[in-house]
């Protein structure tokens, strides 16, 4: 970890227009210095980051985003925007441009995988790292929590789709903070109340079904992404929550089976296991990054 000593960067926030989306992020670090792009998951945002930032701006410069339809991001209604992972992926190719982003490493978490493994083969020259925490590249990835939405996927029926509403509640949400975590108490409330909250924004829960839907197309390119990882291989680290019940540990220790090199780190915790692991995950970061061109 950085010697306590040092300044710790502050975190600013900003809006850019990127795709008719005015995408909201969070940055810090040096201008100049290397870059780390934080890629969230569902049900959060960028403030999933909010205590990792400052440690990692103290070496990179380091940039956060809310995807369409999460955090702080607005899409205006005349864009008349189609939430699909590819269009996800169309905006945040936009914002990379939009900040002038010509290299950088990716942390993935969750949604944030086939969000950010989309950019690697867009633009493979840029990826200079690649950090999965609990963001699954593998069918062995995925763990029985996926049964309602694999069933919806099979038969794409009202009554499937409605079958996933819980999901998009409060207690919904915070059983996704506090499942495998051995002291649940520890979990700060504000994270899982603001994803909470942000989910009942007019019309979001039903942009989140089509999401759900539209995440079978992301196994699909399971194919293509390991094909990266074996031809490029990336400095890359597995770092996992083996108690998450979504993307299960077998997962992250796939990557292995393409990039030999990669490090895989299992901790005791579930799927937001910043929440829980702050120290060892951006330990183990700062770690990687220094074999990162």
């Amino acid at each position: 970890m950085p010697n306590a000593t040092h300044t710790i960067p502050g975190v600013t926030v900003h809006t850019v227009e990127a795709d008719g989306v005015q995408v909201f992020y969070r940055q810090a670090g040096p201008a100049d210095a290397p870059v780390l792009l934080l890629l969230h998951g569902f049900p959060s945002s960028s403030h999933m980051f909010r205590h990792l930032i400052p440690i990692l701006a103290q070496r990179y410069r380091v940039i956060a985003p809310d995807l369409p339809s999460f955090g702080f991001t607005v899409v205006p209604q005349a864009r008349d925007y189609r939430y699909t992972f590819d269009n996800l992926v169309r905006t945040t190719l936009a914002f990379v441009d939009a900040l002038g982003l010509t290299r950088y490493g990716i942390y993935v978490f969750d949604y944030g995988a086939p969000v950010g493994l989309r950019l690697a083969l867009a633009h493979p020259e840029r990826i200079s790292a690649i950090i999965s925490q609990n963001g699954n590249a593998y069918l062995e990835g995925l763990g029985d929590a996926w049964d309602p939405i694999r069933r919806y996927w099979q038969e794409p029926t009202q009554a499937n789709r409605e079958a996933l509403h819980d999901v998009l509640t409060l207690a919904g949400t915070r059983w996704q903070y506090e499942h495998g975590v051995a002291n649940p108490a520890v979990i700060e409330p504000e994270a899982y109340v603001l994803d909470a909250a942000l989910l009942e924004r007019p019309g979001n829960k039903e942009i989140q079904l089509d999401l759900f839907l539209d995440y079978a197309n992301n196994l699909k390119l399971y194919p293509a992404f390991q094909a990266f990882f074996r031809e490029y291989q990336p400095p890359t680290l597995a770092i996992w929550g083996k108690h998450d019940a979504f993307f299960i540990p077998a997962g992250a220790q796939a990557y292995r089976r393409d990039n030999p090199n990669a490090r895989v780190q299992m901790l005791d915790t579930g799927h937001f296991a910043l929440e829980t692991h702050l120290d060892e995950i951006a330990g183990a970061i700062l770690s990687l990054m220094e074999t990162a061109a």
